[in-house]
């Protein structure tokens, strides 16, 4: 760091990684990076990496309006990460829907935030999921998208029924989450989930060698992901590949990675980073070598792509909070360039519009560019809207990252704008970060605690 001086001293709240006690916390700057500081009066303080390098926080901004809950709950008492429901602290509406319909796996990977494959619960009826569903609409409305999770989804032989209810309900947009061994392995189970009305599937993605999976999700992977990808392809299903990028593990793969999804576009609709979040038994706070943070990661795609895409193509989001995530939205020139939309997309999906406007054109946006795009047909006419459309959707591509918290670097501000929720079994809705948080020696604030 060129400036080891402190500046920009911001104060916000976090939680004790030990206790899970609220606690007074800064967001410090020191040189180029911004720390999370924070002191719990029985464990003392803790400091821990937010942000490194450009673009700097203070211009990494992005006006947008308050959208509260349809219906938000009163809670004990106990305040914001503790009643969560949402609670009328939340100063964002759902933009995405989790609900997890088993917490069994057909993998045991080291980075995973629900610990799948341990579970001994058994799976949730489908009357269980309708009923998550069902909340899920009163508190958010129909107008966000659905993921379905885990655990491992496919590991139940009825999720295509699942995903049939979730649409007769009213989720007009549903997806997978999922690592897909399933989809490998069965090339006709891939059309029954579109027939059932999935239209895109989150597939895990962390490289484009097996060793990087061997070490990330426990065994070589890359010959299944590959044809994961073509039985969705043929099935009319939009890919999105989601690679979890660990420091000294994949961190100089994201160009091939990118490289990889650019060849298999349009099947793949674009590539989606999640920097690893520490969950989990963590008795000591990550080092700063050890997180990857958002600004590493546009910095690293600008130098690994040789300029294919550049960082200040990245803009901040309309929807969470801006250090949650960014995204960039291309059009695939026909001499392999890629012509930058993201000020087009940002403009038409802001979030400082009235009421819900930001947060429903954010949801409609994302889902048309995750979905299949559809063929068009032979007898178009050339020169035709509906064609010309179509042919402009089929050639785009986006490129994002979301920057998930735990408990080290946990700030309740990022939290209170989450839109990304999870429908709990107990009928609460509970952002992400908080519903997956563990305590230093893994205790969760909220899974499994209802």
């Amino acid at each position: 760091m060129s400036d080891n001086s402190h500046t920009d001293i911001h104060d916000t709240t976090s939680l004790c990684p030990h206790c899970l006690t609220r606690v007074p916390a800064v967001k410090l700057r020191e040189g180029n990076c911004l720390f999370l500081v924070k002191t719990c009066p029985e464990h003392g303080e803790f400091k821990t990496l937010a942000w490194r390098g450009n673009p700097a926080p203070g211009s990494w901004s992005r006006p947008k309006a308050v959208v509260r809950s349809i219906a938000p709950v009163t809670g004990t008492g106990q305040g914001c990460p503790f009643d969560c429901g949402i609670c009328s602290e939340h100063r964002q509406q759902s933009c995405t829907v989790l609900i997890e319909v088993t917490g069994r796996c057909n993998l045991f990977c080291p980075f995973c935030f629900a610990a799948s494959g341990q579970q001994t619960q058994p799976d949730p009826t489908r009357e269980d999921i309708a009923g998550r569903f069902r909340t899920a609409l009163a508190k958010s409305g129909p107008h966000n998208i659905l993921q379905l999770s885990g655990g491992e989804p496919t590991m139940r032989d009825d999720l295509p029924e699942i995903i049939t209810l979730g649409r007769e309900l009213g989720f007009p947009f549903i997806q997978l989450n999922t690592n897909g061994v399933r989809l490998a392995v069965d090339r006709e189970y891939a059309a029954e989930l579109r027939r059932a009305g999935l239209f895109s599937v989150f597939l895990q993605f962390d490289g484009t060698e097996d060793h990087i999976y061997q070490s990330i999700r426990g065994r070589a992977l890359m010959a299944e992901k590959m044809r994961a990808i073509r039985h969705c392809a043929d099935a009319g299903l939009g890919v999105v590949l989601v690679p979890t990028i660990v420091s000294g593990v994949n961190t100089d793969n994201i160009g091939a990675i990118l490289k990889l999804a650019l060849e298999l576009a349009p099947a793949v609709r674009g590539v989606h980073f999640q920097p690893a979040a520490y969950f989990g038994r963590h008795p000591a706070p990550p080092a700063p070598e050890e997180r990857f943070t958002l600004p590493d990661l546009m910095r690293a795609i600008e130098q690994q792509t040789d300029g294919l895409f550049r960082a200040e193509q990245f803009v901040p989001p309309g929807a969470e909070h801006v250090f949650c995530s960014f995204h960039g939205n291309f059009l695939r020139q026909p001499d392999g360039t890629l012509k930058p939309l993201s000020k087009l997309a940002a403009d038409c999906c802001g979030g400082n519009q009235p009421e819900n406007q930001g947060t429903a054109r954010a949801v409609s946006y994302v889902a048309a560019q995750w979905a299949a795009p559809e063929p068009v047909s032979c007898c178009s006419q050339a020169n035709s809207l509906d064609a010309f459309l179509e042919n402009h959707r089929t050639n785009t591509f986006a490129v994002s990252a979301m920057a998930f918290q735990d408990v080290w670097n946990l700030d309740l501000e990022r939290v209170q704008e989450c839109c990304i929720h999870v429908a709990a079994p107990d009928g609460r809705m509970i952002p992400f970060c908080l519903y997956n948080l563990t305590s230093s020696q893994g205790l969760p604030l909220h899974r499994n605690r209802t």
